[in-house]
């Protein structure tokens, strides 16, 4: 029998992995930072799913202390902080994309909320590279490799506005 690790339930990766994204929030929040921008903390608050203040600033502390996100002073207002992910938080891009896809197949999804994975699905493997690309220069500072007229994310909103324009 294998030992589990130092203040772990397990040695399992998907028990591992639970132990910090298997809340409510965090990988709303994750899902925020990726498609909307959202960077302060007001921002976050405003989600569409009604977070709590206080879950909010609990999980928020979490996700710093497991590395997900970082927080800094917003150089352009001395009171607000920004949040921003790490390489840690990029990677769940594509984990996203696939719980996201498994809710537009089994669960009753709007097609207003579900246009972003549709696209990010029918792109491919190259389209959430270059996403992930995209958030590591938004987030991380990291030059994009080659420059686009138009960046993923905003492809993604104008095809959700469209949409929820016609709606």
């Amino acid at each position: 029998m294998r030992k589990r690790p130092a203040g772990h339930r397990s040695g399992c990766p998907i028990s591992l992995s639970l132990e910090v994204l298997g809340d409510t929030w965090s990988l709303l929040i994750i899902r925020d930072l990726i498609f909307g921008g959202a960077g302060h903390y007001r921002g976050l608050l405003r989600s569409q799913e009604g977070i709590a203040p206080n879950v909010l600033a609990d999980r928020l502390k979490k996700l710093v202390a497991l590395g997900v996100i970082t927080v800094e002073d917003d150089p352009t207002h001395k009171q607000k902080t920004r949040y921003r992910l790490t390489e840690m938080g990029i990677a769940l891009l594509p984990v996203l994309v696939q719980l996201g896809s498994w809710g537009r197949r089994f669960r009753p999804a709007s097609e207003e909320l579900s246009i972003r994975l549709r696209i990010l699905e029918d792109g491919g493997p190259a389209m959430l590279r270059r996403f992930m690309d995209e958030l590591r220069e938004e987030h991380l500072g990291q030059p994009a490799r080659r420059r686009h007229r138009t960046t993923i994310r905003e492809r993604l909103q104008a095809e959700y506005e469209a949409l929820a324009d016609g709606a």
